[in-house]
Formats: structure tokens, sequence, C-alpha cells
């Protein structure tokens, strides 16, 4: 009796563990899981890791290339008083704050970037307007785009990229009950897009008028915005694009040396630098002529260092190199997206339309530059982000990405039962 009486109490105590582990596994949000194989459960990491490695490697690769592409700079006597290392030196500074600042940005919590959305937008409007001061703003090459900052100059237009996304996000959050009714939903937009264009058409900056277009139409439609509203939103933009073409003798000239950049009336001139990159396409081949061969680096292609920079990773890497690069900025796009549709699923909106429409930043201005620089779209003024000589587009791009990886930590923490 004593033997059996235990026995019973023994599977007593063992069923009394089994109900109370049963029940906490209940109150778990993320269950314990492992493999077909067993082991031990995976572990969730504090941030998306991966995404971290590609950026350093996309800035470690930009630090190299800048270099090869301006080496050879102080040979013009534009650049002769500058060191061969000028450049480098200059971009691995720019690096050096914009991890700072990256560093600085990732601390702040999400719904602190959604208060400030409205605000930053307002300075972004600001600094574009005080960059067409003659006394403030810098020109270069006719364009007025930088405001001068002592050990840098800083590109207001840089800023309004991730202010926009930040103010679409919001828009589309505070107007989610309007969003079916075109006036109510869409002119607020189209006014704030209508200003920050004139602004950048001043200076001018097609280009980043065309990034941030496309960026806050990304967002709309993301949003929920009823199709025909997408449409017609396109349609007038589109619209306003072939306008501001056809009444500029600069930029329809550009179109037409676009469509035939080996027309001798404009091979040296508005085809010029079209011309020499795809010659530099063309010399790289499958592998390149190894890093520091480039040839039309040496004063042939104009800003090799930062719109063409591609070019010259196009000759000294060949294709196997042009491939990689292309790889690289598709994950980091696809993964931006990825990370919004979390957040998005996790019912934060603002994050998710946010981190979708830097994802759109990205993703649109690098098919821009490397469709200018393979001759599949018209030059445009626009750098290669995360891998072009340029102090503001480096410090915005890892200032937005830091904000991604912010986004990204408080999706793992909200999965993990926690808050953000």
């Amino acid at each position: 009796m004593t033997s059996q009486a235990r026995r019973f109490g023994l599977d007593g105590l063992v069923q009394r563990w089994k109900a109370a582990r049963a029940a906490r596994e209940q109150r778990l949000p993320i269950r314990e899981w492992t493999g077909p194989s067993g082991g031990q459960p995976p572990r969730i990491s504090g941030f998306d890791q991966g995404l971290v490695w590609v950026v350093v490697a996309l800035l470690a690769l930009g630090l190299v290339m800048v270099y090869s592409a301006s080496v050879a700079m102080p040979d013009n006597p534009k650049f002769a008083r500058y060191a061969p290392t000028y450049f480098l030196s200059r971009h691995a500074l720019f690096i050096c704050i914009s991890v700072l600042a990256a560093v600085l940005a990732v601390q702040v919590p999400v719904n602190t970037w959604e208060r400030w959305a409205p605000w930053l937008f307002v300075v972004s409007l600001v600094l574009l307007t005080v960059v067409l001061i003659p006394q403030v703003g810098k020109g270069v090459n006719g364009a007025r785009r930088w405001i001068p900052m002592g050990f840098m100059s800083f590109q207001p237009s840089e800023l309004a990229k991730l202010a926009m996304a930040m103010y679409a996000a919001s828009y589309m959050v505070r107007k989610m009950d309007v969003k079916e009714r075109f006036f109510q939903a869409v002119w607020p937009m189209a006014v704030a897009l209508a200003v920050i264009g004139l602004l950048l058409l001043a200076e001018p900056d097609m280009g980043a008028f065309i990034v941030i277009s496309v960026v806050s139409l990304g967002i709309l439609f993301l949003g929920g915005v009823n199709g025909r509203m997408f449409v017609v939103s396109s349609a007038v933009l589109v619209g306003a694009f072939g306008l501001m073409i056809a009444a500029s003798p600069f930029r329809r000239e550009r179109i037409l040396a676009f469509l035939d950049p080996w027309d001798p009336v404009y091979s040296q001139g508005k085809g010029y630098q079209l011309t020499h990159s795809l010659i530099a396409f063309g010399r790289g081949e499958l592998t390149g002529q190894g890093l520091g061969g480039s040839v039309e680096k040496l004063h042939y292609l104009p800003e090799a260092h930062t719109d063409f920079l591609m070019a010259v990773i196009g000759e000294e890497l060949g294709f196997i190199g042009v491939a990689a690069v292309i790889i690289a900025f598709f994950w980091l796009t696809r993964r931006l997206f990825v990370i919004g549709r979390q957040a998005v699923a996790l019912d934060r909106v603002f994050a998710g339309l946010m981190v979708q429409g830097i994802g759109i930043w990205f993703g649109g201005q690098t098919l821009i530059n490397m469709g200018v620089n393979l001759g599949a779209l018209p030059t445009k003024g626009l750098t290669l982000p995360l891998l072009s000589y340029g102090g503001s587009a480096i410090l915005m791009n890892l200032v937005a990405l830091a904000i991604v990886v912010r986004v990204d930590i408080e999706n793992r923490q909200l999965m993990r039962g926690g808050r953000a």
C-alpha cells in the first residue's frame, strides 16, 4: 500500500507539473520551437544583422571605389592643389560622421519620429528656401543646392527625401478615414508636393523632385488610396514632368542627347558623359580591367566619383562586380519592404509606410542612377546611395537606415510579447 500510494503521489506531481507547464506556454506569445531534427529553439536576434552587414559592405566598396575614381584628379589643373587622397579622406570622414548620427538616430523611438514628422518636413522646406539665398547657398555648375557648413556642404534635398517619407506616412495615418474621397485625401499632399517641387526646380534639382514624387505617390498607394486617385495623380505628375521638359531647352537637349548620344551634335556636349560611361562598361567586359585599371576616370568621364561611379565599377570590376552591386541593392530594397510589411501587420501603420517609403527612395534612386549610367534613362544628377562621394547623401542614407533598424527592433520586441 505504501509503495502504491507513493507511486500515485508521484504520478499526481508529474501531472500537476505538466499542467503548470502547459498553462505557462499558453501565456507565452511565442512558443518554443525546434526544427525537424530537434535541438535548441532558434534565437531571435535584436536587429536585422544581415541588413547591417550589407550596408557595411556597400559602404566599404564605396570607399574603395571613390578612392579609385578620384586618385588621378589632382592631375587636372582644377584640382592641382588637392592631394591624391583628398576625396578618400573626406569620404571616410563623412562615413564616420554618418555612422555616429545613425547610432544616435537608432536610439529614438518610432513614435517620437511620428510626432516630429510634420516639423521635419517644415524644416526641410525652410532649408530648401535658405539654399536659394545667394549669400547663403553654394552654387556649382549653375545649380544652387548646398549650404556650406565648414567641414562639409549640406544638401537640403537629401533631408527632404527622408522628410517626405515620414510626412507622407504620417499624413496617411491621419487621413485614414477619408482616403476614399479624392479631394479630401489628395489635395493637402498635392499642395505639399507642389511647394517642395517649386523649391527644388528653382535650384534646379529635377532628379531629387522625381525621387520625392515617386516616394510620396508610392506611400499614397501603399496606404490604401483609391486606385483611380492614384492613376489620376500619377498622370498629373507625368504630365507636369512633360511640360517641364518641353518648356526647358536645356532639358529638351538632354532628352535628345539621350536618344542618340553618338550623334556628333551631342557626343561632345550633352551626350558626352553618357558616351564615356558606355565606353567604360564596354571595356569592363566580364571580369573588368582590375581595381585601379580604369581609363575613363582619367579626366574622360566627368563626375566619376559621384554620379557615374557605377561606370567606374563596371570598367574595373566588370559584369561580375556590377551584378554583385545590383543584387546587393535588390536584397536591401526587398528587406526594407519586408520590415515595413511586418510593421503594418503589427498594426504600426506609420512605421510600416515610412519604411516602405524609404525602400522606394533607395530602390528608385538606385534604379535611376544605374539606368543613367547604362544609357537606359536620361542623365540626372542623382548619386548612387551608400556608394557615391557626398557627405549629405551618406548622412541621410545612414540616418534613414538607422530608423529602419529601429523599426525592426521594435517589431521584434512586439513579436516577443514586449512593448515597442
